[in-house]
């Protein structure tokens, strides 16, 4: 089969590698759609590589080239001997994340126990820890890792559900953790009345929806984002914008909370250089939710006047979760329920569409970087 390998940094090939069998409890899925995630260009790029050995260190990509894509959706095209919930030509969503239900292990892990299934100790992940992943024809994943799709939703919007349940994940982790400030508390004096998210891509586009769409949150959200297209977005879904390089953020964030700062801030868009500014644009106390990845080039002594501050940080990876009775993943299933209602809307910022393996490359090296970009997906 055809698959687009990272063989070194910035450096994709299209290869005939071989077509992956099927284990009884497994099954093969052709690949319809990836979404291509920021994840993916800071693997590219050389700025991450999260595929380590027993030791914890790197696997260079001279090592162990690698195929990305991790938002993926499919139709089944093959079933092992085992499953019988699935059949030959079901759509699928896939859960790229291998936990100890996926491998069938008893006893469970502790973190597969407490429903946190991406943490699992044995935990290993299509696309991104070293896997095969979507950027090729086919895939093969245990049957408890594929969600049917029982819906008319349109492909390019069902690769929107890994994507969705990392924001859903990364908000209830705000809500499991012990902080001053709470999202609807009945309690006045720890309610949250004003959210600041840092960055109107994907992930804060997400956000903002899902507080206010899914968690019914009533209060102010504020955004800061340098580009004009996604602050138009991000309006659009009923948050204030703020262009931080316009206006001095600082000043706008304490006339909007009349003074008292934000309660809740969200790093969606892993800028390094966000972190100076934290500790004047958040109340005392306040959650910080690190969401984004990347963070290059800032030296940690700018943590120092942010422990000042004593903000419960909050850190969230992956679409994790529990199961559903079947085994399958409740943080995906429940993803896929809210963009098959339209409770969620994804298909007005995709941005960039790609028609064949051979097309990615250009996504990669340039589309990404330009200012049009916001999302992109590989359809095939």
């Amino acid at each position: 089969m055809k698959a687009m390998v990272l063989s070194d940094i910035a450096k994709l090939e299209l290869r005939e590698v071989p077509r992956p069998g099927v284990q009884q409890y497994e099954v093969l899925v052709r690949v319809s759609a990836v979404g291509l995630c920021g994840t993916d260009f800071h693997i590219f790029s050389g700025q991450a590589n999260y595929n380590i050995n027993q030791r914890g260190k790197v696997i260079p990509l001279v090592e162990q080239p690698q195929i990305l894509g991790h938002e993926l959706v499919g139709i089944v095209e093959e079933v092992g001997s085992l499953v019988k919930d699935l059949h030959i030509g079901d759509r699928v969503v896939i859960d790229q994340g291998l936990n100890c239900l996926s491998r069938r292990r008893q006893p469970k892990c502790e973190y597969c126990v407490s429903g946190d299934s991406h943490q699992c100790q044995f935990f290993s992940e299509h696309g991104i820890t070293g896997l095969p992943g979507g950027l090729a024809e086919y895939i093969a994943v245990p049957a408890v890792n594929a969600i049917p799709i029982n819906s008319d939703l349109e492909t390019i919007a069902a690769v929107l559900t890994e994507p969705l349940g990392c924001i859903s994940h990364a908000l209830d982790r705000g809500t499991r953790s012990r902080t001053r400030y709470v999202i609807n508390t009945e309690d006045i004096d720890q309610r949250v009345r004003s959210i600041l998210i840092f960055g109107a891509g994907p992930a804060g586009l997400l956000f903002i929806q899902y507080l206010y769409k899914v968690l019914n949150y009533d209060g102010l959200i504020l955004v800061s984002e340098p580009n004009q297209q996604k602050r138009e977005l991000a309006s659009c879904f009923g948050a204030e914008v703020i262009d931080p390089q316009v206006v001095d953020l600082v000043d706008v964030v304490q006339e909007k909370t009349g003074g008292r700062r934000v309660e809740y801030l969200i790093d969606a868009c892993g800028a390094g250089s966000v972190f100076k500014d934290i500790p004047a644009l958040i109340r005392r106390q306040a959650t910080v939710l690190l969401y984004g990845l990347g963070h290059a080039g800032v030296d940690l002594s700018v943590l120092n006047n942010l422990q000042f501050m004593e903000p419960t940080l909050v850190a969230a990876i992956g679409a994790s979760g529990g199961f559903r009775s079947d085994g399958r993943p409740c943080t995906y299933d429940r993803a896929l329920g809210l963009l098959t209602a339209k409770q969620i809307e994804v298909t007005s910022w995709i941005t960039h569409c790609y028609q064949s393996l051979e097309s990615v490359p250009q996504a990669f090296t340039s589309d990404h970087l330009e200012p049009d970009y916001i999302k992109g997906v590989l359809v095939l």
